[in-house]
């Protein structure tokens, strides 16, 4: 895989979830995914960025901000003690790695921990010295280009640098070194990671970018891990690496047999953003859970798939999922959901579902359409329904109309 294509897929992996064409950041759906997918701590997050920037005070808050009963509370506390050690204030930094203990005693942080607390041991008594602070960033830069060269005497320092506690950009860009590379010992070492032998962030990072490179190898390796981990995240983490190498069969497999609600609606989220689109409608007709077909079709609007959604629209029996539906193809917009929307309506005798046909072409902004709908409405509260929506939309077709409301 040539270094471009990569640095692509990287890219689109840290992009936010993808959206539909008309939805927007704010749509119900989008908010309640986000809510749903849990350790995605922003705190920690934003701890992680100020460790970036050596803006150690800035990353004490943000850790220290993360609650005690967060997937990431070892986490933060080990990044706590780290950015006080760096602001020289080792005894709380040696509270925190002993909180840690107390409060994790299996925390795949306590093997960093010790790391940090036999360098903080070594350096006590010595005022710290910003100059005396190593230039890791030279180091990488370094070691990448002795990668490029000698990659046998460069993967064994890539090891060590890793068994450090750099942060977290670091560690980043030595797995992103180690992605690349062919050669057996580096794989080996990724794949290490990537099973759980480091701390959970670089675990999941591995994960990351063993999804990257795509290989038939790689999707074993994390079809294996998917199915032998008790880590909520780590499966996560897997499954948008599916995504992310286009596996479809281990997402459809997932989808189908995940016994975990939230992991299961994942998987059928990520799918429809790898374009199963056939997957999710083979998934919708042998599913009989409402909860879990109406997630299917998010997922069907989030792949733009109009065909489907339409065909819900007009069969479905349950009035929930066929509410669903109609509304997702009003967000969609487009002049062939707006035409079938109207087809619809016109077939539809039930007035509830018509008043949801009106709300979809008001979402759509189709104002033409639904004029149209209001000449040839003969039931007055629909009709009200209708001029109601136009008299708010403001388009020239909405406001020809209501003159000719008020001229008759």
């Amino acid at each position: 895989m040539s270094k471009l294509r990569f640095m692509l897929l990287m890219a689109a992996a840290l992009a936010p979830a993808c959206l539909a064409p008309g939805q927007t950041p704010g749509d119900p759906f989008t908010e309640n995914f986000q809510e749903r997918r849990g350790g995605e701590d922003r705190a920690y997050q934003k701890g992680q960025a100020a460790i970036d920037a050596r803006h150690w005070e800035q990353a004490l808050e943000a850790f220290s901000d993360v609650s005690a009963d967060s997937p990431r509370a070892d986490g933060a506390l080990y990044w706590k003690a780290y950015a006080l050690n760096k602001l020289g204030r080792r005894e709380q930094a040696l509270d925190a790695i002993a909180q840690l203990r107390k409060s994790f005693a299996k925390s795949r942080w306590l093997d960093d921990a010790r790391a940090l607390e036999l360098e903080i041991h070594q350096a006590n008594g010595k005022a710290p010295d910003p100059n005396a602070e190593p230039d890791e960033d030279l180091k990488m830069l370094a070691l990448n280009g002795l990668m490029n060269s000698d990659p046998d005497r460069a993967i064994p320092m890539l090891e060590k640098f890793l068994q450090g506690h750099p942060s977290p950009k670091l560690q980043e860009r030595a797995l992103f070194i180690l992605a690349q590379t062919d050669n057996p010992k580096g794989r080996q070492i990724l794949l290490q990671i990537a099973r759980g032998s480091s701390n959970p962030d670089m675990q999941l990072k591995a994960v990351q970018y063993l999804g990257m490179m795509g290989s038939a190898e790689n999707r074993k390796v994390l079809s294996d891990l998917y199915a032998s981990s008790n880590d909520i995240e780590v499966k996560r983490a897997v499954l948008r690496a599916f995504m992310i190498s286009g596996d479809r069969e281990h997402l459809l497999e997932a989808a189908k047999s995940e016994k975990n609600p939230d992991l299961r609606k994942d998987a059928i989220h990520q799918l429809g953003i790898s374009g199963g689109q056939a997957e999710l409608w083979q998934l919708y007709k042998a599913e009989s859970n409402v909860d879990v077909k109406e997630t299917i079709l998010q997922s069907m609007f989030v792949g733009g798939n109009t065909t489907n959604l339409l065909d819900v629209a007009r069969t479905e029996k349950d009035p929930r999922l066929r509410k669903a539906a109609i509304h997702s193809l009003g967000l969609m917009g487009g002049e062939h959901t707006g035409a079938a929307l109207v087809q619809m309506y016109s077939s539809e005798t039930d007035p509830a579902v018509r008043r949801d046909i009106i709300s979809a072409l008001f979402v759509q902004g189709n104002a033409k359409a639904m004029v149209e709908l209001a000449r040839k409405e003969t039931n007055p509260e629909l009709k009200k329904a209708i001029v109601s929506q136009l008299a708010v939309m403001g388009s020239k077709d909405a406001t020809d109309y209501m003159l000719e409301i008020l001229n008759k």
